[in-house]
Formats: structure tokens, sequence, C-alpha cells
């Protein structure tokens, strides 16, 4: 079955380098086993990932199986870290056409175009 995208559309790739997602795909789709619900598909700032680690989530330190996040890598990020990261000030980009349709049981749609990577 294809995974649709917040438009209604065929979700698009996120990122492949570093490989994001929750399957590691490079796409942002779900299921029963991703309880974070790792489906908006971000261009990552400073200023989130410094708030990701306050949250103590460090997104930004290598280690053996995670390359670290640098300011302008997309990543998958959870639906619910974002939209505290949005409340916070500090929501990075979305890219809407990668971004599962999951997320709008967490996030609706305006909020979400109001953040939009395209709309910058």
């Amino acid at each position: 079955m294809e995974s649709l995208n917040v438009l209604g559309t065929a979700l698009e790739l996120c990122c492949t380098n570093p490989l994001t997602g929750f399957y590691r795909t490079g796409s942002c789709e779900t299921g029963p086993d991703d309880r974070g619900v790792h489906t908006v598909c971000a261009q990552v700032t400073a200023e989130f990932l410094q708030y990701t680690r306050t949250q103590g989530n460090d997104l930004s330190t290598a280690t053996t199986f995670f390359p670290g996040l640098k300011p302008g890598d997309r990543w998958c990020l959870c639906a619910g870290r974002w939209l505290e990261a949005k409340d916070a000030g500090v929501a990075p980009p979305v890219i809407l056409a990668a971004t599962h349709k999951a997320t709008l049981h967490i996030v609706p749609l305006e909020v979400l175009r109001a953040h939009a990577h395209d709309a910058l």
C-alpha cells in the first residue's frame, strides 16, 4: 500500500544522506512499531537542534549508529516533538510532500503549511 503525505499525494523521500525515517528507508513512513510517530520531514536548524538537546534528545552528536545532524539536514522528526518545538518558537521548516499523513492526528495541516519549507 502506498503511503500518503499530508497533501494527500504519494509520500516523497525525505533524506537518504543521512538515512532517515523510523525504518531507515529515507522516508517518513510509520507503522505500529513507531510509537514516536516519526512522520514530520523537516530541515533542521541550529535552534531546533539546541532545543531538542535540552529536551533530552541530542540529534547533533554522532554515535556508532548515528551520524549526528547539522543545520540544513533533513530528518524525520517525531510529530509531537515538532509541535513542542513550534510552541517554543523553534520549529524547523517542514517539507510537506515528504511528511506522512499520520502527522495530521497530532498537528493540523494549517500549522504545517505555516511552517512549510516552500513558504520560506
